[in-house]
């Protein structure tokens, strides 16, 4: 699979650009395990074009997690073709235009999801975007608003013709937020439109790999994107490609493997982000990573209200002493 210049190899595994989730320390461990590619969090280019320390931030990337793709949103056209001028600068992989989320406060605006009720203006803004940059540009959206308003199949098309290099669909509408279950019909049916040439990546409720395996053999797409399932569980990946490769499934990593997961991960968000934040923007990876553990509420409690990072990873390693020896079940 290509995206412009863009080498990927057959199956390809992206890791979803997710606010307060990929950054780097988390890319750090999707790209151990095997994410073929990878996405910033994404970035608001109105804040972006006021300088806003936080975003700008946001754009730092090293060699080591190429390919990468920095994600934008925004309602103004002008601003977005600023901040993707902004986002060219620092050399990505591609550029990547936030046509999917469906958080109120941004999709009210009419950023976000919320294109996706202007046609005519999302298409503008993307064309705009494509001549801003030598990158390739991708899009990553929903079905549509609502489900009296399934669009995407048109869409695909009208974006493909504007200049994009590569479509993510998340298989829900706007109305839906995360409710229900992701729609890889509609998606399967924008991949097989003979009329649609760039590569279509699906995304929605890939938790396992016999569900990614499902989606390249079933619905034909040319890679498949993880978002909320690689939330405390990087090694998801690795445990695909495996699937993958082989047609069986891996062993469970052990508590102990997590633990050392959980310390490296703590390690790197507080060196990027700081002691507190470092700590308090990880908790809902380190609560995940050792889910399904007996008796483990009053730990749980402990990870989420501790602050210091020297005590978290005494409590990660108290977690090793206690449950060493138990046998995590493959998720299904």
């Amino acid at each position: 699979m290509k995206i412009g210049n863009i080498e990927l190899p057959e199956y390809p595994l992206f890791l979803a650009p997710m606010e307060d989730v990929t950054d780097p320390s988390f890319r750090h461990l999707c790209k151990h395990f095997g994410a073929d590619m990878m996405y910033t969090e994404f970035i608001a280019s109105e804040a972006l074009i006021r300088d806003i320390a936080k975003s700008h931030k946001k754009l730092e990337i090293t060699d080591e997690e190429r390919p990468i793709g920095i994600q934008l949103y925004g309602h103004n056209i002008d601003a977005m073709v600023e901040s993707t001028k902004i986002a060219t600068a620092v050399n990505p992989d591609l550029i990547d235009i936030n046509f999917g989320c469906p958080v109120k406060k941004i999709a009210i605006r009419g950023a976000g999801a919320g294109m996706l009720r202007d046609v005519p203006k999302l298409l503008k803004m993307t064309a705009e975007i494509v001549k801003a940059t030598h990158l390739p540009v991708t899009v990553k959206t929903r079905l549509g608003w609502d489900s009296d308003e399934i669009i995407i199949v048109e869409l695909a098309e009208m974006l493909q013709d504007v200049g994009i290099q590569a479509l993510t669909l998340h298989g829900r509408t706007r109305a839906q937020l995360y409710r229900g279950s992701a729609d890889w019909e509609t998606i399967g049916k924008v991949k097989n439109n003979p009329k649609v040439k760039i590569p279509i990546i699906g995304n929605g409720d890939i938790t396992t790999p016999q569900k990614a395996r499902e989606a390249f053999d079933k619905y034909g797409v040319d890679g498949i994107m993880i978002g909320r399932g690689t939330i405390g569980r990087p090694f998801i990946f690795k445990e695909i490609r495996h699937f993958l490769d082989n047609g069986t499934e891996m062993e469970p990593f052990t508590v102990m493997q997590k633990v050392e997961m959980a310390k490296l991960h703590v390690k790197k968000s507080v060196e990027y982000k700081g002691e507190r934040r470092g700590v308090n923007e990880m908790r809902r990876h380190l609560i995940t990573y050792f889910k399904g553990l007996p008796d483990f509420k009053e730990m749980r409690l402990k990870l989420v209200t501790t602050t210091e990072p020297e005590k978290v990873l005494e409590l990660i390693e108290e977690i090793g002493r206690t449950y060493g020896s138990f046998q995590f079940s493959l998720d299904k």
